[in-house]
């Protein structure tokens, strides 16, 4: 009977497990991205491309090293790797606004196999500004709106604007030696943020960016046409005066600005709610309790940052999305 009853078991097992393997199998195709920490960006858009036909495996470029970044996942087209069943998903840096000019650049724009951010890089959706009062809310479990994040963008934008369009055209003419992207950082960073007073460390850089500007025009004034015509051929393709935090390096973007204005919003929103606890309590014991309560169920700022999806919503990666649908129409 004992015996009967394994056998039973182990039938009812192995037909249960049968039943989880697939009908017919999956085609499989390989995308390839740059660091850890891109995977489960990368996993997230292409996930919604799966279906009962193929499916996608998110992977750094190599098996037998620990080589990352960009150039090497992008080396995968050394013997004509990339194709339909190989794709290579990358951060856009500034190849995309270059249009060409370099052999980066041409290779990004015109391989169908190639997935790019069109944002700078993955840390500017991150930092997407109608995002950022649920990252505070996530870190803080406190609901109070202390600043406009998407104005304080679109304004910080609107500054860095103009001085950004001379950085696009310096990189497009190869010459960093007089302005490198460093150095354009080093003006359009936000030195120390008011929390009641945001609009000040916008004032403090604006006057920054106007004496470089100042200082560019006086010395390439032949270039000013050049100028203008570029804010136009950037317009089309995205670039706008409210959005230009999206195009500029991300890692500046998420450390000199946002988390700038995060960090200290948030120690406030802390310590508005744990006043409210000491104000309620009816007892110490009581305070205490909630007090620890409150503490153990806070997540780092740092962390849920990078938790910020609400960027699904934006125009540039609706690109990203129309990239991918192209890709999967070729390989049909």
């Amino acid at each position: 009977m004992g015996k009967r009853l394994t056998e039973n078991l182990s039938s009812l097992y192995i037909g249960a497990a049968n039943k989880l393997k697939p009908k017919r199998a999956r085609r499989k195709i390989v995308a390839y991205v740059e660091s850890y920490e891109d995977i489960s960006f990368w996993r997230a858009l292409l996930s919604e491309y799966e279906n009962e036909n193929r499916y996608f495996e998110v992977m750094l470029p190599s098996r037998n090293s620990l080589a990352k970044g960009k150039k090497t996942v992008l080396m995968n087209q050394l013997g004509k790797q990339l194709g339909e069943n190989m794709i290579a998903c990358v951060d856009s840096d500034y190849d995309y606004l270059l249009q060409g000019r370099t052999s980066t650049s041409r290779y990004m724009l015109k391989c169908p196999y190639v997935m790019q951010t069109y944002a700078y890089a993955i840390e500017n959706y991150h930092c997407y500004a109608e995002g950022l009062h649920d990252v505070c809310v996530m870190a803080t479990l406190n609901d109070h709106k202390l600043i406009d994040f998407p104005a304080f963008m679109r304004l910080y934008s609107q500054i860095a604007y103009p001085l950004f369009i001379w950085s696009i055209w310096f990189y497009r003419n190869h010459n960093l030696s007089e302005f490198s992207l460093l150095d354009f950082c080093s003006y359009v960073k936000l030195d120390h943020v008011n929390t009641f007073h945001p609009e000040r460390s916008l004032e403090a850089m604006a006057k920054k960016v106007n004496r470089k500007l100042h200082d560019l025009e006086h010395r390439h004034p032949k270039v000013l046409p050049e100028i203008e015509s570029l804010k136009t051929e950037l317009k089309e393709l995205g670039v706008h005066p409210e959005n230009t935090y999206m195009f500029i390096q991300g890692h500046h973007i998420m450390d000199n600005v946002v988390m700038r204005l995060l960090i200290p919003v948030c120690t406030i929103l802390r310590k508005e709610r744990e006043q409210q606890i000491h104000d309620l309590a009816l007892h110490n014991m009581q305070m205490q309790n909630e007090l620890t309560s409150y503490q153990r169920s806070q997540v780092n700022v740092e962390v849920v940052i990078h938790r910020n999806t609400n960027y699904t919503s934006s125009p540039l990666y609706q690109m990203m999305r129309r990239d991918i649908e192209r890709f999967l129409k070729i390989i049909k």
